[in-house]
């Protein structure tokens, strides 16, 4: 194959990684069980932790797994075409972040999405499952010790690129490019939780279930 082919190869999939991620699945789901646009109520954030605040747990999962999801379909083929291409491993890392992006900043929604939490965990579990366990339990164990999905969020993507560094070459393959896009992952995350940093340190965040009355349609 050409270069010029491997290079439209590489852009086709960077591009369809960030039309996969920005499906809003918070919005999709929401409208699809007669709830409120999420982006109305709460945090005004179409993702999971704001679904739930409508008191409908299983939209609010559906809404996860359908944000985690995409995540993962986009990097695990990507990974497998540009095997099969002999795509540099940079494109993988690239579509990655395309993903995560598309859902931060997605079309169909005039570039508002979510935080991309979700998203996150489905590229990690992409790259390795392991990561992704160790990432999620330790979202877990914060969201359930201090009732702060804002919080968990916040450490875990701290600890996320940590854990994929000191990992490497032990339980998974570690590959520059990517631990690169996982860092770039990690500061968006980061900033997009900026708002709630300042509410944790002023105490005036709210928890996870808190404001369901108000969300509900």
């Amino acid at each position: 194959m050409s270069s010029a082919l491997l290079s439209l190869s590489a852009l086709g999939l960077i591009i369809a990684s960030y039309l996969i991620g920005s499906i809003p699945f918070a919005v999709v789901v929401s409208r699809a069980m007669g709830l409120k646009d999420p982006r109305t109520f709460g945090s005004g954030n179409p993702g999971a932790t704001n679904v739930l605040r409508t008191g409908n747990k299983t939209a609010a999962a559906l809404t996860l797994i359908g944000d985690a999801a995409k995540g993962w379909v986009a990097v695990y083929f990507a990974a497998r075409i540009a095997q099969e291409l002999g795509l540099p491993p940079v494109v993988v890392a690239a579509c990655a972040l395309a993903v995560f992006l598309g859902h931060v900043f997605p079309v169909f929604l005039r570039f508002k999405g979510g935080k991309g939490v979700a998203t996150a965990l489905g590229v990690l579990l992409a790259v390795s499952p392991w990561l992704a366990l160790a990432t999620a339990a330790t979202w877990l164990i914060i969201a359930y010790v201090t009732r702060y999905s804002s919080l968990a969020a916040i450490l875990s993507a701290v600890f996320a690129p940590l854990f994929y560094l000191l990992g490497g070459n032990v339980a998974w393959p570690l590959d520059k490019p990517m631990a690169l896009a996982i860092v770039v992952i990690s500061v968006v995350l980061l900033f997009r939780h900026k708002a709630n940093i300042s509410r944790l340190l002023t105490g005036k965040e709210s928890r996870i279930g808190s404001g369901s009355k108000n969300a509900r349609k």
